[in-house]
């Protein structure tokens, strides 16, 4: 593992994060892994995730703790009067301000970034994570993954053809919309090193849904209506799931060269100069054929060997394979994508760097966990922190709810 005190490349930077379940805080754990401090702001009650389980372990669910490693937490109500002036105290020293509240929540608190956060903080990123975005026929309206899917017609492409669409079993559109914050964050970060100006962004579930819809959106702008193909590749030839000997591979041949040496691993160079087979168009014209003589060269190949063979060769082709499968892989390995620290496992950090790498320092935190840490460094006195507790703005256990 790499070393976990070494400075990456958003070291200096610190994000007050005040956003829950899931697109915000895998966006600010990302940031987290470059190397910036980010201090998690919970309410009462907690972030919901930490009850998303089973599986549990010591009382947080694996839900809560795959998307806030690198982050300090802090309990504040900031519905109370007492709870905003500690965030903004939070805010003086801080880069960027991330968010998922519904629209108008900050307004109402009288903490909009037009008419408070931009006046009092003007070098603030403030990036705003929502649903359906602040405007237009939905604006303001909750946004959940899988409403998202279908809503943006990615069941009407993902599924058997035959069969009625499904939610893809990872939340991509969550996942999606962290990354485009990330990516936004970063930007708006660089424009300022030249303004010296923050400004507000926003990332919602409801533009990823319709952006991340490539290459059905292209298709259809083109006048190919969307359909589902199980495995295979709309566009593309062959570009499925096969069943071999052994374990089922993936093949994703995306040229007539790279054709032309599956062909040839497989025994049957003429199948590269069939008619029906000469280039991509044709492959897809005639995908059912052309399935159905790769199941019989492959049948008695030994998939996972297979490949192996066909990635030397320059072949893209892996063995299809489950999650023990792929996290003990020893490329996974290799590459550090399993990482481990003070009792807690998860995926590795995903972008190498030569100089300043990411790194895991810090586990995910227990509800408050490093709250008197945080105003301390933030200039409040004992006796205020205490008096803070007793009101109730910076609670030391969750609130339940229900």
């Amino acid at each position: 593992m790499a070393d976990s005190t070494a400075a990456g490349p958003l070291a200096g930077w610190k994000i007050i994060d005040l956003t829950r379940v899931l697109g915000g805080p895998y966006c600010t754990q990302l940031l987290g892994d470059l190397g910036a401090e980010v201090i998690k702001v919970e309410p009462p009650q907690g972030d919901e995730t930490r009850d998303w389980g089973p599986p549990f372990r010591d009382g947080e669910a694996a839900y809560f703790m795959g998307a806030n490693r690198n982050k300090k937490s802090i309990a504040l109500d900031v519905s109370k009067p007492e709870g905003r002036e500690v965030l903004l105290r939070l805010l003086e020293r801080a880069d960027v301000l991330t968010e998922n509240f519904k629209t108008g929540t900050l307004e109402k608190w009288n903490l909009g970034y037009d008419e408070v956060l931009s006046k009092r903080f003007p070098r603030l990123i403030h990036c705003r994570v929502t649903g359906f975005g602040a405007d237009g026929p939905l604006g303001g309206y909750p946004g959940y993954d899988a409403v998202i899917q279908a809503m943006c017609a990615w069941f009407s492409v993902n599924g058997q053809p035959e069969a009625e669409g499904v939610r893809m079993g990872i939340p991509l559109v969550d996942l999606g919309t962290a990354l485009f914050a990330a990516n936004a964050i970063l930007a708006a970060g660089i424009e300022r090193t030249r303004s010296g100006k923050g400004q507000l962004v926003e990332a919602s579930l409801f533009d990823t849904g319709v952006a991340l819809q490539h290459p059905h959106a292209a298709n259809w702008f083109l006048g190919k209506a969307a359909s589902r193909t199980g495995n295979a590749h709309s566009n593309i030839a062959p570009y499925d799931a096969f069943p071999t000997g052994t374990v089922p591979v993936y093949m994703a041949i995306g040229n007539n060269r790279q054709f032309a040496r599956l062909c040839g691993e497989l025994g049957a160079p003429e199948l590269a100069k069939d008619p029906r087979f000469i280039n991509n168009s044709d492959r897809v014209a005639n995908r059912p054929a052309l399935r159905e003589e790769l199941i019989k060269l492959l049948k008695k190949k030994d998939g996972a060997q297979l490949a192996g063979t066909l990635l030397e060769e320059g072949v893209p082709a892996g063995p299809i394979l489950d999650l023990k499968g792929i996290l003990g892989h020893p490329h996974t390995i290799h590459r550090k994508m399993v990482v481990e620290k003070d009792g807690y496992t998860g995926t590795g950090v995903p972008i190498k760097f030569s100089r300043t790498s990411g790194t895991v320092r810090a586990r995910p935190p227990l509800f408050g966990q490093h709250s008197e840490e945080v105003l301390r460094q933030h200039g409040y006195s004992a006796s205020a922190i205490t008096d803070l507790v007793a009101k109730g703005v910076v609670p030391k256990d969750r609130k339940k709810v229900g």
